[in-house]
């Protein structure tokens, strides 16, 4: 049986200060942070997690917060543009809360949708567009209540360094649909309700230098452990070098980079968020991995306090 990829599982980017990203993607856009734990291969740093309610695959963005490092550079060979989705109707909302924040945006259209494009406080290139498909988010905070609240991913805009390549793999290995072109893009859909559509550009940008503002991977979903050996076996198969699965506590991963210079990950649907906390406690707690524990006190200590404020926390960075 031919595997077909559903489509996005979460989109992992990387921030400056761990407080003003905190107060951004929940303050402001007011989704869950559902879990805050650290950098699995660089345990000084968090890996904070924000979704709807639960974290359910296709809502989930992470960040790896470093204070003080180095701003990237977006480009090829990177995710370009996160796209969330919000409820039809709602766009107005939208636009009046970031103006409420001093958050600069520009509409724009294409593929007959209209899209609010904005940065995060540390320059990642954010939208906003009306979607029909997708659950509502069962999550209210800070003024965002579930009838207006970010659903999800909308989807992605990819810079490659070899678009032909990388849409080869989107439509002939990944199965998704090619549905169209508009605007120097090429559109392809999969058959999740979020997280379901990728644009690609068809002309490669400079390239891209990994930094705070810019996507370091995106993560694509395997329901089970099963299917996703699957993929590793196939991608394999056609030439390309996939890690070894890594157990990330709440799904299992392998990664691997395109021809187009992106990497792109694998991830399981499960064990889920839950697995460590209670629903009510998601992302209360610092959270590590078995291998850290016995180095808590250590750990904690290096790492900068954050919380989760109201809307009314003044919010730094490009919103001031």
């Amino acid at each position: 049986m031919k595997l077909i990829n559903k489509g996005i599982h979460h989109i992992t980017s990387i921030a400056g200060d761990p407080q003003e990203n905190a107060d951004f993607y929940a303050a402001v856009l007011g989704l869950r942070m559902v879990k805050k734990t650290v950098n699995f291969d660089a345990p000084d740093t968090y890996h904070l997690y924000f979704g709807d309610q639960q974290g359910t695959p296709g809502t989930v963005i992470t960040f790896f917060p470093w204070e003080n490092a180095r701003k990237g550079k977006i480009g090829s060979g990177q995710v370009g543009v996160t796209t969330y989705a919000v409820p039809e109707g709602t766009l107005a909302f939208w636009k009046e809360r970031l103006e409420k924040f001093h958050v600069k945006f520009k509409m724009e259209t294409r593929f007959q949708e209209e899209y609010l494009r904005f940065q995060d406080p540390h320059g990642l290139e954010i939208e906003i567009t009306e979607r029909k498909s997708g659950d509502l988010s069962k999550w209210s905070f800070g003024g965002v209540s579930e009838a207006v609240a970010i659903k999800g991913f909308a989807g992605a805009t990819l810079y490659s360094k070899d678009p032909d390549k990388s849409g080869s793999l989107l439509e002939e290995l990944f199965g998704f649909e090619k549905i169209g072109e508009d605007q120097g893009l090429i559109r392809y859909k999969s058959t999740a309700d979020l997280g379901n559509v990728i644009d690609l550009k068809k002309a490669p940008e400079s390239s891209g230098v990994q930094g705070v503002g810019t996507v370091h991977h995106i993560a694509f979903r395997a329901s089970d452990e099963s299917e996703q050996l699957a993929w590793k076996k196939l991608l394999e198969d056609k030439g390309y070098g996939v890690t070894e699965v890594r157990d990330r506590n709440y799904f299992k991963s392998i990664y691997f980079n395109e021809k187009g210079g992106i990497l792109f990950e694998i991830a399981t649907e499960g064990p889920g968020f839950d697995r460590d906390e209670t629903f009510e406690n998601m992302g209360s707690e610092l959270k590590l991995p078995e291998q850290y524990e016995s180095r808590r006190e250590d750990i904690e200590s290096k790492l900068p306090n954050i919380r989760i404020r109201e809307e009314n926390t003044k919010v730094k960075g490009d919103m001031e």
